[in-house]
């Protein structure tokens, strides 16, 4: 109890803002791992040791510096600041936006209920309708899938359920949603199945694998398949990571074609 009573005082001490956005004396990196090691712990987890968070500084061999936080489930979170001088400045920077989202994450308005899956559905039509990358697609599918595994989810939080979602994303983005219709798969099935399968790198070698093929198809008319849609995902991943949203979804995709771009090198010139 005295771990947690520590945990609250430092997430009110965090949470306390001056009026030009000073935060009060609290280290965020050791005030994440403490949450998430006290919420571990009552849930029945160990509680101590081990890597809860996952800290991923960028290659840089000078500022600004960038780092990626991934807390347990998935969710992952990055430096927001849009120039960081130092590594430990990024970390810093990652862990205050992860550590704001842990907190809230643990509020009843972000729990999964009928009101809150009506709004993220509604949320994502919208987003899908100014999507002009996505125009040509029909969004009806994976809009229901979307809706199906939410009010599957009932009463969980939505950081628990990250990682369920960002399999499904991929599945979308990668075109596995359209071949499973087309080998009439039902919702239910494909839902069951992928509920019980973590996102690891053998899903990942599998998209990878995929997109290295489309990469070669298309070498006839000049490739660039993995090229242009690498770029997109670059462009989405820096939007959520500088505007401080959970960015899991596009930081997966650029992960997966930077090996697909390992699995199919450009053709040699003639």
């Amino acid at each position: 109890m005295a771990a947690a009573s520590s945990t609250v005082e430092s997430i009110e001490k965090f949470i306390s803002v001056t009026a030009d956005g000073v935060l009060s004396t609290v280290n965020v990196v050791e005030a994440l791992q403490e949450f998430w090691q006290v919420k571990a712990s009552r849930n029945g987890g160990a509680g101590s040791g081990g890597a809860l968070v996952i800290y991923e500084s960028v290659p840089a061999a000078h500022p600004p510096y960038v780092c990626y936080v991934t807390l347990p489930g998935g969710a992952c979170f990055g430096s927001y600041q849009h120039n960081c001088p130092t590594k430990a400045e990024a970390r810093r920077s990652a862990a205050k936006i992860a550590l704001m989202n842990s907190v809230f994450n643990d509020h009843e308005s972000r729990r999964i209920s009928e009101h809150f899956i009506e709004k993220a559905v509604a949320e994502a039509r919208a987003s899908f309708a100014g999507d002009a990358a996505s125009a040509h697609q029909d969004p009806s599918a994976g809009i229901a899938a979307f809706r199906f595994m939410l009010e599957a989810n009932k009463g969980r939080t939505m950081l628990e359920f990250q990682e369920l979602m960002t399999v499904f994303q991929l599945l979308h983005w990668n075109g596995s949603l359209r071949a499973m219709r087309e080998r009439q798969c039902s919702r239910q099935e494909v839902v069951a199945h992928y509920s019980a399968r973590a996102l690891d790198d053998a899903m990942r070698e599998q998209m990878a694998r995929e997109w290295a093929s489309r990469e070669r198809e298309a070498a006839a008319t000049g490739g660039g398949v993995i090229r242009s849609e690498l770029a997109r995902a670059e462009r989405e991943l820096r939007a959520a990571r500088v505007a401080a949203r959970e960015l899991r979804f596009p930081k997966e995709k650029r992960d997966i074609l930077l090996l697909a771009a390992r699995l199919a090198p450009p053709q040699q010139q003639q």
